[in-house]
């Protein structure tokens, strides 16, 4: 028989510490030029539609985020640019995409503790938004958003102006998710990481909740499990832990050993 292996002595993979803030910059392009590739693989970007935003870490009103019109799925850190909080590209080839920079400024700006946002139409973050309804705990999964998510119960539309914006930044609040009815889901992290990972999972729970309504009537978590299974599964750094499978897949990076 094996001895069994001391847990200290086990890999796990921890968010990196950064030396410099050039360090950190670099490290934060690659892995948001990573989030949208991995958004162009699951089919996220519709024409021209979505951003992902990373603040700075040296210049705190500034972002770096996908320029407007190139495909998700080729992008690299050289294609990123950087936008200033009045939606300025003060770095780069490219134009951004206005309406929805003036949004994920507004949530940068009243969220110091948010590092990245991610908003993207999904599909079938877009099919629940219609119903203008919250996510429902209905799997371990849905319960990371237990109390945690929020609806904007309004239609932005195409063209969003500062207060628009801000209305939108405080309906998130301090949580992790947005609803934006009729819209899809906006989605926000400490890292990129977390950011990414939580629009993934959020869109995953709107399909699972969506098939299980027509299937018939889910059966709702109780409270007292949904709030116990997001205090585990609900934090920024579960989120940057499940999410690093997916980015070793999109980085072509080897699991570490």
């Amino acid at each position: 028989m094996h001895e069994p292996i001391p847990v200290e002595k086990l890999h796990l993979e921890m968010p990196p510490v950064h030396e410099s803030a050039a360090r950190e910059r670099e490290y934060r392009k690659e892995r948001l030029a990573g989030a949208l590739r991995l958004f162009g693989r699951y089919g996220f970007d519709e024409g021209v539609a979505g951003l992902l935003t990373v603040r700075d870490p040296e210049f705190g009103d500034y972002c770096w985020a996908n320029p407007f019109g190139l495909a998700f799925s080729d992008l690299t850190p050289g294609d990123l640019v950087l936008v200033d909080g009045r939606g300025q590209v003060v770095e780069g080839r490219y134009r951004v995409n206005q309406a929805a920079f003036t949004v994920h400024a507004e949530v940068h700006r009243a969220r110091p503790d948010v590092v990245a946002v991610a908003h993207s139409h999904s599909p079938y973050g877009g099919a629940l938004s219609s119903l203008g309804e919250l996510l429902e705990p209905i799997t371990q999964e849905s319960c990371a958003f237990y109390e945690d998510h929020a609806l904007y119960d309004a239609y932005t539309g195409v063209s969003v102006d500062a207060e628009e914006a801000r209305r939108v930044a405080a309906a998130l609040g301090g949580r992790k998710a947005l609803i934006l009815r009729n819209h899809g889901l906006l989605t926000v992290g400490s890292s990129v990481d977390a950011a990414a990972w939580w629009f993934l999972s959020m869109e995953r729970c709107c399909r699972i909740q969506l098939a299980a309504r027509a299937a018939g009537k889910p059966v709702i978590i109780g409270r007292r499990s949904a709030t116990e299974t997001r205090e585990r599964l609900g934090t920024d750094l579960a989120a940057w832990i499940s999410y690093q499978p997916l980015w070793q897949r999109v980085a072509g990076t080897p699991s570490p050993g």
